[in-house]
């Protein structure tokens, strides 16, 4: 049988689309344009005393997205960097970018909560896990993946991994917190991590917490560690300082969510940079040798 231009068009179509739904936002492909040379004062090799946190935002993909955030990554090259909301397929992409387009190798280690076809796409039968990831340009040990006991409206979690930063051995956690309004549900949260961080002399905590800086729920966090902001503070009583002006913006809605907390480490210098590939920028600290 012989079809029409049109039957053969709209068969074309429809070949499409099934594929599109099948793979999912989040499928691998090179499709996208090279992601071009770095900007001018850019890192070009990692930098070993330099850590970032960055939530990718989900779902904000779209061609070339894993091109552009591999080119922010490569700009700073950290030494290690805690990815949120992170799906394996485009961390896999953005690895192999870094690598074949930009020559920085990092390992990773994944946290995943949940698989999911929304958010990660994959086949039905294969949906794309979705959660955590660190990258570090040293081997990493010891990985933990937990996942809180209460998510709320999603499940959350922490990785930990132990790796080298400075050349010294460090344990490195990312997180992710419940939703904004949640702010019960990170209080548990937060117990739980600052539990585990609470057993280590030298740490650094990365990620989403959700929560600006004077929540009473981070209080567990401020009790053992510094934000790598050294402006930002939460408030003391009737002070007011530490929670609004002073704190560097994370967020494209004006809030500080993001932190590299520091226990047992100082930091030297700290930069936010916004990103058009998420709604969160890109933090990152260079750490002092102590």
């Amino acid at each position: 049988m012989v079809l029409s231009r049109g039957a053969r068009w709209a068969a074309g179509v429809t070949a499409a689309v099934c594929m599109a739904l099948l793979l999912g936002p989040s499928a691998p492909g090179r499709a996208a344009p090279p992601a071009g040379p770095l900007r001018f004062g850019a890192a070009g090799e990692v930098v070993p005393d330099r850590v970032a946190t960055w939530n990718l935002c989900n779902p904000c993909g779209g061609l070339g997205h894993d091109f552009g955030r591999a080119k922010e990554i490569a700009g700073y090259a950290p030494q290690v960097i805690g990815l949120q909301e992170a799906c394996v397929r485009d961390v896999e992409q953005i690895r192999a970018y870094l690598e074949e387009v930009y020559g920085l190798v990092y390992r990773v280690e994944y946290g995943t909560v949940l698989r999911n076809w929304n958010r990660c796409g994959g086949p039905p039968w294969r949906p794309g896990g979705f959660g955590q990831a660190i990258l570090s340009a040293a081997p990493m040990t010891d990985r933990v993946n937990v996942e809180y006991p209460d998510g709320g409206s999603e499940d959350r979690g922490y990785l930990a991994v132990t790796t080298l930063v400075g050349g010294r051995p460090v344990r490195v956690f990312n997180t992710h917190l419940a939703e904004r309004r949640q702010g019960g549900v990170r209080a548990g949260q937060v117990e739980v991590l600052a539990a585990e961080v609470a057993r280590h002399d030298r740490a650094i905590v990365l990620g989403d917490f959700n929560a600006v800086p004077h929540a009473p729920e981070l209080g567990p966090m401020w009790a053992l560690a510094l934000d790598t902001d050294p402006a930002c503070r939460p408030a003391t009583a009737g002070s007011g300082a530490g929670d609004g002006d002073a704190c560097t913006v994370t967020t494209d809605w004006n809030s500080k969510f993001d932190y590299v907390f520091l226990r047992g480490i100082t930091p030297r210098t700290h930069r936010v940079r916004p990103s058009p590939y998420s709604d969160h920028h890109l933090l990152y600290s260079d750490l002092n040798r102590d």
